[in-house]
C-alpha cells in the first residue's frame, strides 16, 4: 500500500505544481511591467518552491556535450553499446578522439540514476573511452523480463566487460564494488579471456564489519525480513514494472535524507532566499544539485534484499562464503587483474578500511598490481566527485590504468 499511497499523492500534487510553475512564469515574464517589485519576486520564489516540491522518475540527462582531447574540443554523443530489460551500457563516443584505453564505470544501484557519476564521467572522459552501466528503473521494466538480484548484477557486469573485450578496465563506485568484485573474481576462475587488466573500487562495502557506520547498523539491527514486510512494495497499475515488487526509490531517497534532515532544510531556505533576491549563480547550483537528488529509480525487490543480507548482514565476501548461481565466488583466482582502492578519510557511509579490504582477499595479485590510497579532507561524494576527486584521486586512478593497459 506505501507505494500507492505515494503515487495517489504524487498525482493529486501534479495539477497544483503545473499552477505553481505557471504562476512564477507568468510573474516573472516581462509581460509584467512591476515584476521586480521584491514582494512579486518573494511570490514567484514561493510558488517555485512549490513547483519543484516532487520527485522525478527518469534519468536525467549527463548533458556531456563535448570535451577537450589533447587540445582539440571534439563533440560527445551518448551510443547505448548494449541493452538488457535491465540496463544499458552506454558509451560517450567521442568522434575523431585517437585509441584510448577503454574504461566500464559500475554504477550504483541504490535509488539514484547513473548521472549521479557525472563528474566521475567528466573527469575520465578526455583521457579514456568511457562507458557507464545505465541501470533501468525497475517500476517501468515489466515481470515478464523476470528477476535481477545479485546474481543478475553480477552476470551484467561480466556481459559488459565481454562486450568491450580483452583488456578493458573497470572502476567501480560506492554500493556495487561487492557485486563488480565478485564479477572479477569470477571471470578470473573460469580464465576468461575479458576479465580486466585493472580494477578500482571506489569507497564500497567489501567489509562492513570494519569500523561500522550507521548505515552498517541498521542493516545488522533488523532482519531480513524486517527489510521485506517494511520496505518492499509492488509497483502500482499505470507502468510497465506493474505488480512487480521493489524498493521503491523514494523510500531510499527519505533514508538519504534523514541522515542530516536538517542540511537539506537550510539549503530549501536559502534556494528561496536565493530565488527571492534574485541570485541566479546560487539558485541554479541548488537547482541543478536538487534535481538530480529527486530523480530516483526504482530496485528490483530481489536485488535490494539479496544485497542487504549477503553484503551488510551476512558479509558473505570476507568471509568466503559467497556464492554465484550456486558456485563459490574465490577472489584469490584473480591474479591478472591491477587492484586499486580508494577511500574517503571523512566518509559516513562507507568509512575506512571497508574498502581497503579487497586486497587482504586477493593474496595471487603481485604486490606492485595492488595499491590503496585514503583521501585526506573527503566525505562519501567527495572520493568520486568534486576537485579532490580531479586533482589528487583520478591522477593515481590514470597512472594505474595506463601502467596496465
Amino acid at each position: 500500500m506505501l507505494y500507492y499511497a505515494y503515487q495517489l499523492q504524487a498525482d493529486l500534487m501534479k495539477p497544483v505544481r503545473a499552477m505553481a510553475n505557471a504562476a512564477a512564469n507568468l510573474i516573472n515574464g516581462s509581460a509584467l511591467p512591476f515584476y521586480d517589485n521584491p514582494a512579486l519576486r518573494h511570490l514567484s520564489a514561493a510558488f517555485e518552491m512549490v513547483s519543484r516540491a516532487g520527485l522525478s522518475h527518469t534519468r536525467p540527462p549527463f548533458g556531456i556535450d563535448s570535451v577537450l582531447v589533447a587540445g582539440e574540443e571534439l563533440p560527445v554523443t551518448e551510443e547505448a553499446a548494449f541493452v538488457t530489460p535491465f540496463g544499458t551500457m552506454l558509451r560517450f563516443k567521442k568522434e575523431g578522439a585517437p585509441i584510448q584505453p577503454r574504461v566500464l564505470v559500475v554504477a550504483p544501484l541504490s535509488g539514484h540514476f547513473a548521472t549521479l557519476l557525472r563528474n566521475t564521467v567528466e573527469v575520465l572522459l578526455p583521457e579514456h573511452d568511457v562507458y557507464i552501466t545505465d541501470w533501468h528503473n525497475a517500476r517501468d521494466i515489466g515481470t515478464e523480463h523476470g528477476r535481477f538480484g545479485f546474481d543478475e548484477y553480477v552476470d551484467h557486469v561480466i556481459r559488459f566487460l565481454e562486450e568491450l573485450g580483452p583488456g578493458a578496465h573497470l572502476v567501480s563506485v560506492c554500493q556495487p564494488c561487492a557485486h563488480a568484485f565478485a564479477a572479477v573474481a569470477v571471470m578470473a576462475q573460469t580464465d576468461n579471456p575479458c576479465q580486466p587488466a585493472s580494477m578500482t573500487l571506489m569507497a564500497g562495502p567489501i567489509d562492513t564489519r570494519i569500523n561500522p557506520t550507521s548505515v552498517n547498523e541498521l542493516a545488522t539491527t533488523h532482519s531480513i525480513q524486517w527489510f521485506e514486510k517494511n520496505l518492499i512494495s509492488r509497483v502500482p497499475a499505470g507502468f510497465d514494472g506493474a505488480g512487480r515488487k521493489v524498493y521503491p526509490g523514494f523510500v531510499q531517497l527519505n533514508a538519504f535524507m534523514s541522515m542530516n534532515p536538517k542540511r537539506h532544510i537550510d539549503t530549501h531556505i536559502d534556494l528561496f532566499g536565493a530565488l527571492a533576491t534574485g541570485d541566479k549563480d546560487k539558485s541554479e547550483f541548488t537547482k541543478n544539485f536538487y534535481d538530480e537528488y529527486f530523480a530516483v529509480l526504482d530496485l528490483t525487490a530481489e536485488f535490494y534484499l539479496e544485497t542487504v543480507n549477503m553484503v551488510f548482514q551476512e558479509h558473505l565476501l570476507p568471509k568466503g562464503e559467497l556464492k554465484w548461481h550456486g558456485d563459490k565466488v574465490e577472489p584469490a583466482a584473480i591474479r591478472k587483474t591491477a587492484l586499486l582502492t580508494v577511500e574517503g578519510e571523512r566518509d559516513d557511509i562507507c568509512s575506512v578500511g571497508q574498502t581497503m579490504a579487497a586486497h587482504d582477499l586477493c593474496p595471487s595479485i603481485r604486490p606492485y598490481k595492488k595499491r590503496h590510497h585514503l583521501q585526506p579532507g573527503v566525505g562519501h561524494y567527495g572520493v568520486f566527485s568534486g576537485s579532490k576527486w580531479a586533482g589528487q584521486i583520478y591522477p593515481l586512478l590514470r597512472n594505474v590504468i595506463l601502467s596496465n593497459d
